[in-house]
């Protein structure tokens, strides 16, 4: 690993470790949301930098997505105004302080007890595949047709599901001018 690569890990995990604190020290839901979202795209780096891409890129998307997501319900639902109002992140301090350090000190403690095993002097060519292959290994190919499957439950699921086409407004031979909205409203009612 260059200098370059090493000087970015260390970055990010700064950076990382500072929106993890700030989902803490911060005051509202919508602010904390984006702390843990920036934390977690560092998080997302990390895992690139250290040589696994794909992985890295699906952690940042998947947590891009999950935490607008959230904001946006947060925003939409909570009682107080958009998540905005002061509040309070920390439950049960010394409970939580005693938990945390103990966890910390016991991964800590493992980073340094653990005999890691020695680096193979060739790096594989793909990560990626590497990493499908032992995440999945004789179960790719039906793990690819589920996905597909899948997704054609989703989309059968959404055609059921409506009640009208995209085109009933237009009547049957797609003549009738101007359009009747079968929902109600709107021209030709």
């Amino acid at each position: 690993m260059g200098t370059t690569a090493v000087a970015l890990l260390w970055a990010l995990g700064v950076a990382a470790l500072v929106g993890g604190v700030l989902v803490f020290r911060l005051n509202s839901m919508a602010r904390v949301t984006f702390a843990l979202l920036a934390s977690l795209v560092c998080v997302g780096g990390v895992v690139t930098v250290l040589g696994l891409p794909y992985l890295g890129v699906v952690i940042v998307l998947m947590m891009v997505m999950e935490m607008v997501i959230m904001a946006v319900f947060m925003i939409a639902y909570m009682m107080n105004p958009a998540g905005l109002m002061p509040m309070s992140m920390l439950h049960n301090k010394r409970g939580a302080t005693a938990v945390s350090g103990a966890v910390f000190a016991a991964l800590t403690t493992a980073v340094f007890v653990v005999p890691w095993p020695d680096r193979p002097r060739v790096r594989p060519k793909d990560t990626t595949v590497q990493v499908a292959m032992s995440l999945m290994a004789d179960q790719m190919l039906t793990m690819v047709t589920l996905g597909f499957v899948l997704l054609a439950t989703m989309v059968g699921a959404t055609v059921l599901a409506t009640r009208r086409g995209r085109y009933d407004r237009f009547g049957d031979d797609l003549d009738q001018r101007p359009a009747r909205d079968p929902a109600g409203g709107g021209v030709g009612r």
